[in-house]
């Protein structure tokens, strides 16, 4: 994003003024009293230099939604402050929708004219009309708002959750599809009457899903001891129109005499063209002296099924990157061991899949071969815990069946208590970051904990999850599994669109139910944890009684009105309408086949024809919704005053920070958004607190010839 050109800032509010002749007063003080310099200087000129280093807030986060967009968030308790700067003079929107699409959306809209900053919190009815209109609640608060010769920049708050719900969508841990709109006009005379924000329809931009109440990115250094390596794909021909391509290739990394830790990664583009193609990119371990694997290590790479297509021990993972994530950085107490004596050989698959193609862009600019893969970080220079990344989830299999035209279908891969108890440690694992995936028509996971009978709070939940977004999400703190618990991948699946059954699979037009968890210590028994139904419970929730030995195509047998019809005839002609409750109740409460296994593609011992069951659950999470009725503000305990506007570059994050400042600002007074009244309060405090930090500076240095020198120099 092209930074603006510098401005100077001058104030035209009153009350701000008169704060920052204040705050100034108290700049000349302490500086005497610290450093003992005494300059004698007016306040006029003092004021730019004293407001380089007035705004005490850090942002946590900072994306570009396209090159002419971008916020700034940061979260303290219930709060969330943002900050929009974008390249127009006209209005600006942004706010959440419930599903990427306009109706129901929450929306905030500002801009400035003529030195007036107007701010509304406003909300999109479920009538068709893209205009958003204002809330009958403000519940976004404006903090200040500027323009310079290119950009607006507005800043403001709300809770979390504003306890709106009719109006207002709550920040939470799901995926938030980010609405953002500009124009290069402003509305007439600050109006908001219905009809007058110009062109609304066409002021959005395509919603960006993304988690909000993510921690804030890990700050990667590349020390000198870090060594890197690209793991490219070798001219693969892509897809055509919606075709899932699998792609595997082999790197022989066979030149790490001694253990590295890998402590992070980031995917390759090959070209712009390559970001709509890849779907997934996974690094996997391979062990053994395999001579397909030397073999392979020399090839271009083929097209696969999964790691599991090739008879060969891949099924360690090392790394992961979906559609919508960027680079992913291990904490500092962990990296993922490397040493070409354990593993020489590493599978890269990679899922090429375009979810929405433009056939006349792809008919213009066809890319016809991608050279895109994975790059890593690793260091000789170890850590202390080796990480390792487990997958729970279905098994990607027929037998995973979502029926056709249901706004909810729920389906569980169990990671069972046999297979925990034999592969974890005696104290557990601890699990830092989770990836959740699911295809086109998931809507909802979460990954479930139970330990005996009782069910602990879920590891990671997102009831709003999205194809385009499926990232490793970093908890707040690691969660400890103990060895005998139960993992349960839960997935939610919208199929109302749909017409047919969907299946099971790889590709995009099947689905998936699939959790990683990257944890430590690392373990090699067990890697992955999936289940599927058993074969009587899929026949039982179908109405099969029993199927005819030694026929193909496999046929019915029993019941009488079933017997002579084939087993997809069946599943094709179900009435799913009528009996989906039956089917979803028997694959809940029916029997599963557990499938466990190591780095090596070794079953645990013990699960080879183990079947296994649902839990009965004693004690049951549930989530308790605490919402606090319209406290707007958050303390000055529990959030610093931050009502100055920014005028230098904060941190390499904030390109704009330090550029798109305005001689046109109105933080104290401002429309429909932050009344006067506030402003002033926002003032008083903030002068008492100044003014009490002086009186105890006075009380201590009261007798000080030179403080009191200095001061004379002030004011003369």
């Amino acid at each position: 994003m092209t930074t603006p050109p510098e401005v100077k800032y001058t104030s035209t509010s009153l009350s701000l003024s008169s704060l920052i002749t204040c705050f100034i007063s108290c700049f000349v003080i302490v500086s005497c009293l610290l450093e003992g310099l005494c300059v004698t200087s007016k306040a006029n000129a003092l004021s730019q230099s004293a407001m380089l280093s007035l705004d005490p807030l850090r942002w946590d986060h900072v994306v570009d939604l396209n090159e002419d967009f971008r916020i700034l968030w940061k979260i303290i308790n219930q709060d969330i402050t943002f900050e929009i700067q974008a390249r127009t003079l006209g209005y600006v929107g942004f706010g959440f929708s419930p599903d990427g699409n306009f109706a129901g959306s929450d929306i905030a809209v500002g801009w400035v004219d003529k030195g007036q900053t107007y701010f509304q919190d406003r909300h999109i009815k479920r009538n068709g009309d893209p205009e958003p209109v204002v809330d009958p609640s403000q519940d976004y608060i404006l903090m200040w708002g500027y323009e310079n010769r290119t950009h607006t920049v507005l800043r403001f708050r709300r809770k979390l959750d504003t306890c709106d719900p009719a109006h207002d969508i709550a920040i939470t841990n799901d995926t938030m599809r980010l609405l953002y709109m500009y124009n290069e006009r402003d509305p007439s005379h600050g109006s908001v009457k219905p009809g007058h924000l110009p062109n609304p329809g066409s002021s959005f931009r395509p919603y960006r899903p993304i988690v909000l109440t993510q921690r804030p990115h890990i700050q990667f250094k590349h020390e000198e001891y870090v060594r890197i390596l690209e793991l490219r794909n070798e001219d693969v021909e892509l897809p055509g129109a919606d075709e899932t391509l699998i792609w595997c290739k082999t790197f022989k990394l066979d030149d790490m005499k001694r253990k590295h830790h890998l402590i992070r990664y980031e995917p390759i583009y090959d070209s712009p063209a390559s970001v709509h193609y890849l779907q997934h990119i996974t690094l996997r371990e391979c062990h053994g002296m395999h001579q397909e694997l030397e073999e392979m290590a020399r090839e271009q790479g083929r097209q696969c099924m999964g790691a599991r297509d090739i008879p060969l021990a891949c099924n360690a993972i090392v790394a992961s990157w979906s559609r919508g994530s960027n680079s992913f950085t291990f904490p500092d107490e962990s990296g993922y061991p490397m040493e070409s004596r354990q593993a020489k050989y590493y599978l890269m698959e990679t899922h090429y899949n375009n979810l929405q193609p433009d056939l006349t862009q792809l008919h213009a600019n066809r890319q016809m071969a991608d050279n895109s893969g994975l790059k890593i970080y690793f260091t000789h220079v170890l850590r202390r815990h080796d990480a390792g990344v487990l997958s729970i989830g279905m098994d990607p299999n027929w037998r995973h069946i979502i029926p056709p035209g249901q706004s909810q279908v729920i389906s569980e891969g169990h990671c069972i208590e046999d297979c925990t108890a034999y592969a974890f440690p005696m104290d557990g694992i601890h699990i830092f970051a989770v990836m959740m995936r699911t295809h086109l028509i998931g809507k909802e996971i979460k990954l479930r904990q139970i330990r005996q009978t009782e069910e602990l709070p879920p590891i990671v939940h997102d009831s709003n999850i999205d194809v385009a977004y499926q990232d490793f999400r970093r908890l707040t703190t690691p969660v400890q599994v103990l060895p005998g618990d139960r993992l349960i991948a839960e997935c939610i699946y919208d199929s109302s669109s749909r017409k047919a059954i969907t299946l099971g699979g790889l590709t995009m037009k099947e689905e998936s139910c699939i959790v990683l968890m990257l944890y430590y210590p690392r373990q090699n028994k067990l890697t992955t944890c999936h289940s599927l139904p058993s074969l009587p419970t899929v026949l039982h929730s179908l109405g099969i009684e029993q199927l005819a030995t030694d026929s193909n195509p496999v046929l019915i047998s029993a019941p009488p009105e079933l017997a002579g019809m084939t087993l997809e005839v069946r599943l094709l002609s179900y009435d799913w309408r009528n009996h989906f409750n039956e089917f979803q109740e028997a694959t809940r409460r029916g029997s599963f086949k557990p499938l466990c296994w190591g780095v090596k593609n070794r079953v645990v011992p013990g699960t080879e024809y183990l079947e296994g069951y649902s839990i009965n659950v004693t004690k049951t999470y549930k989530k308790q919704r605490h919402c606090k009725h319209k406290r707007l503000f958050v303390t000055e305990e529990t959030m610093p005053d931050i009502s100055f506007p920014v005028l230098h570059e904060i941190d390499n994050n904030n390109v704009i920070e330090g550029a798109a400042r305005s001689s046109q600002n109105s933080a104290s007074e401002t429309v429909h958004g932050l009344s006067k009244a506030q402003g002033y309060s926002q003032t008083i405090t903030t002068t008492t607190l100044i003014l009490t930090i002086v009186y105890l500076l006075l009380q201590h240095h009261l007798l000080s010839r030179r403080w009191w020198q200095c001061w004379h120099l002030h004011l003369t």
